[in-house]
C-alpha cells in the first residue's frame, strides 16, 4: 500500500535554533587573527568575520582598523572584545540582532569615521557615540527615541541615515541636530513623521523624507539651506493648500521628488531646478506660463544660442495624474532645455 508522501519542509520565519558556526578557517599568517575569521595577508588593517553564524565579538587585534561583522547572529558588543581595538576606523554590524550599545564600548572607539548598524533591534540612537564619525547608519531599526545632546560632539558627520524606523513628530526639536554642523546628508524616509522635522542643520545637501504622512510644510522652512540641493518628499500627503506659493524656490535645489502626494497644480519652482517629479498626484491642468520661473516674453528675445536666463529644467514627471495630451506649447517654450517629459 502506498505510503503519503511527506510534506515539503518549510523553513521557519524566525528560524528556533540558531545554524552552527562555520568550521574555523586555516591557521591565519598572523598569529592574533581569530580562528573564525578571515585575515588577508594583502590587508593587515582588516579583520573579515561577515557570514560566518556568528553569536559573539571575537577578541579584536589592536592592528585592526577595518572590522566587518556583518550577517551574523550577534546580540551584543561586549567591552572585552574592543578593549584593544581603539584603533578602529570602519565597522559594519549590518543584519545582526543587536538591541542597545554599551558606552563602554563606544567611548573608546574615538578614532571611528565610519560606523554602519542597519538591520538590527535598536530601540534608541546609541549614546556616546565618537566624537569624529562621518557616516552614521541606523535605517531598519525600530527605533523610536533620539536622546537628548546625542549628536552635540559630532560636528565631523556629515551623513545620517536614519531611514525605516519608527521616529514620529514627538522625538524632534530645535535641539535634536544641535552639534552637525557639517551634516550634508540626512535620511528620515520611511518613519511615522506627519510634520517637516525642526532644527534642521543648515549645511545640508539632501533631504529624504519619503514615505511618511506630512502634510504640510511651513513656510520659508527651506530658506535656512542655503546648499540644499536634494530634496525627495515622495508618498506623503502634501495638498496644495499645505504648500506655501514659493516653498521651492531656491537658488541652489537641483532636484525635487514630490511623487504620490495629493497636488491639483503644479508648484512654482526656481529657474535652476533640472529634474522635477509630480507623478501620480491629482493634477488636472497646466498652465506654463503661470510656473514658469523667468517671463516667457523674456524667454522669447533670447537667441537660440544664449542659455544663460532660460530655466534649466531638463526632466519632468507628470504621469500618473489627470492630464491629457498634448503638451502645452507654453510649457515648452519656457523649458526649452528639456530632454524628457513624461506626461
Amino acid at each position: 500500500r502506498p505510503t503519503r508522501p511527506p510534506a515539503p519542509f518549510e523553513e521557519p520565519a524566525e528560524p528556533t535554533e540558531l545554524p552552527p558556526p562555520l568550521p574555523p578557517g586555516p591557521p591565519s599568517v598572523f598569529p592574533d587573527c581569530p580562528r573564525e575569521c578571515y585575515c588577508p595577508p594583502d590587508f593587515p588593517s582588516a579583520l573579515y568575520c561577515d557570514s560566518r553564524n556568528l553569536r559573539t565579538v571575537p577578541l579584536i587585534p589592536p592592528r585592526i582598523r577595518y572590522l566587518y561583522l556583518q550577517n551574523n547572529f550577534i546580540a551584543d558588543l561586549p567591552e572585552e572584545s574592543f578593549r584593544n581595538a581603539t584603533g578602529l576606523k570602519w565597522v559594519n554590524l549590518d543584519n545582526n540582532r543587536i538591541r542597545k550599545v554599551d558606552r563602554k564600548v563606544l567611548e573608546k572607539l574615538e578614532n571611528l569615521i565610519f560606523l554602519y548598524m542597519e538591520r538590527n533591534q535598536l530601540k534608541e540612537v546609541p549614546a556616546f557615540l565618537p566624537p569624529n564619525l562621518e557616516q552614521l547608519r541606523l535605517s531598519r531599526n525600530q527605533i523610536s527615541k533620539i536622546p537628548a545632546g546625542v549628536f552635540n560632539k559630532l560636528e565631523n558627520l556629515v551623513l545620517l541615515d536614519l531611514h525605516h524606523n519608527k521616529l514620529s513628530d514627538g522625538v524632534f526639536n530645535k535641539n535634536t541636530f544641535k552639534g552637525l554642523k557639517n551634516l550634508m546628508q540626512l535620511n528620515l524616509a520611511h518613519n511615522i513623521l506627519r510634520k517637516m522635522p525642526p532644527g534642521v542643520p543648515s549645511a545640508i545637501h539632501q533631504l529624504f523624507l519619503d514615505r511618511n504622512n506630512i502634510e504640510d510644510i511651513p513656510s520659508d522652512y527651506f530658506k535656512e539651506f542655503p546648499n540644499l540641493a536634494f530634496i525627495r518628499l515622495n508618498y506623503n500627503q502634501i495638498s496644495d493648500k499645505g504648500l506655501p506659493k514659493n516653498s521651492f524656490n531656491l537658488t541652489n535645489l537641483l532636484v525635487l521628488h514630490l511623487a504620490h502626494n495629493k497636488l491639483t497644480n503644479v508648484p512654482f519652482i526656481s529657474a535652476k531646478l533640472e529634474h522635477l517629479y509630480l507623478n501620480n498626484n491629482s493634477i488636472d491642468k497646466i498652465n506654463g506660463t503661470q510656473i514658469c520661473p523667468t517671463s516667457l516674453v523674456s524667454i522669447q528675445d533670447l537667441s537660440p544660442s544664449d542659455l544663460d536666463g532660460v530655466p534649466r529644467l531638463r526632466y519632468l514627471r507628470l504621469d500618473g495624474n489627470l492630464l491629457k495630451p498634448p503638451i502645452p506649447l507654453d510649457l515648452m517654450l519656457c523649458f526649452r532645455l528639456l530632454q524628457s517629459v513624461v506626461f
